[in-house]
């Protein structure tokens, strides 16, 4: 993974007058982007598959209110293809991203399947598809879609957290509790990618190991310390923060892109699952 989009990191290197935000939104429209492998990521499938004992599906049932469908949300979605996915599975799925470009893109992905996604469970039945535009630290972009903080009941993030500087790590880990529903319903999936990139490389995509994501969710907002080679200071501090996420599993997918990969075919990525303590 030593040669992971080596070209990304240039474009990051030499903002100018640039935020890092606006330089995706040029790679989209220059129709680079490395990044988006064009279909969902199996071990997400697997996951909604086969850890319905943690997750459940994806209806609730809210006591003197009936049955209402979970929402899904997928920052930094791309083209899309995760949401409907999720919709495929029952979810009222919002995918959220900065890039207009990369909204478009979205909406040809979702004339692919007409007016409905076509439903894994015909009892649960299908979600709907929802895009959105604004920025995942603001929290503009949930007033306008009529949501309100801590409603959506599966967050689902996969290259998001490796796309980031580490230094807006402790605000993406905030964001997410403030965002995620209360237990018990509210899960976050994690899709932990590059896990053995040595930090030094840079990014994006930026190295992301299990200990990164275990430090920063459970202590979301604070300043957690690297070393000089980039490594995250693990251990220091094994509370949990009074807003933190815990762990509930982690695990290597027995499915994922050819990228979370050794040469040998040994999967590197990892999945975890996570909710509000």
């Amino acid at each position: 993974m030593s040669n992971l989009n080596p070209g990304l990191s240039e474009r990051f290197l030499n903002l100018k007058d640039k935020r890092p935000i606006e330089v995706w939104e040029d790679l989209w429209q220059e129709e680079k982007t490395p990044w988006d492998r064009g279909v969902h990521n199996p071990a997400l499938e697997d996951t909604l598959q086969q850890k319905s004992d943690i997750l459940g599906n994806a209806i609730i049932k809210i006591e003197g209110e009936g049955k209402r469908r979970k929402k899904a949300l997928v920052p930094g979605c791309g083209r899309g293809v995760d949401c409907f996915l999720l919709a495929s599975f029952g979810y009222d799925a919002y995918g959220l991203e900065y890039s207009t470009t990369a909204l478009e893109e979205c909406q040809k992905e979702a004339e692919k399947y007409g007016d409905l996604v076509k439903p894994r469970d015909e009892e649960i039945g299908s979600g709907k598809v929802v895009f959105l535009q604004g920025d995942f630290f603001k929290s503009d972009w949930v007033e306008k879609a009529g949501l309100e903080e801590g409603s959506f009941d599966l967050i689902y993030d996969y290259t998001f957290f490796c796309a980031l500087n580490p230094l807006l790590r402790p605000g993406w880990a905030l964001r997410h509790s403030q965002l995620l529903a209360r237990s018990p319903q509210g899960y976050l999936i994690c899709l932990e990618f590059p896990t053995t990139k040595d930090p030094a490389l840079g990014g994006p995509p930026f190295a992301s190991t299990p200990e990164a994501y275990l430090e920063h969710l459970s202590k979301p907002g604070e300043d957690i310390p690297y070393d000089d080679k980039g490594n995250v200071q693990a251990g220091l501090s094994n509370k949990t923060g009074d807003n933190g996420l815990v762990r509930v599993a982690h695990w290597h997918p027995e499915r994922t892109h050819e990228v979370g990969k050794d040469s040998d075919g040994t999967v590197r990525d990892w999945v975890s699952i996570w909710c509000h303590k």
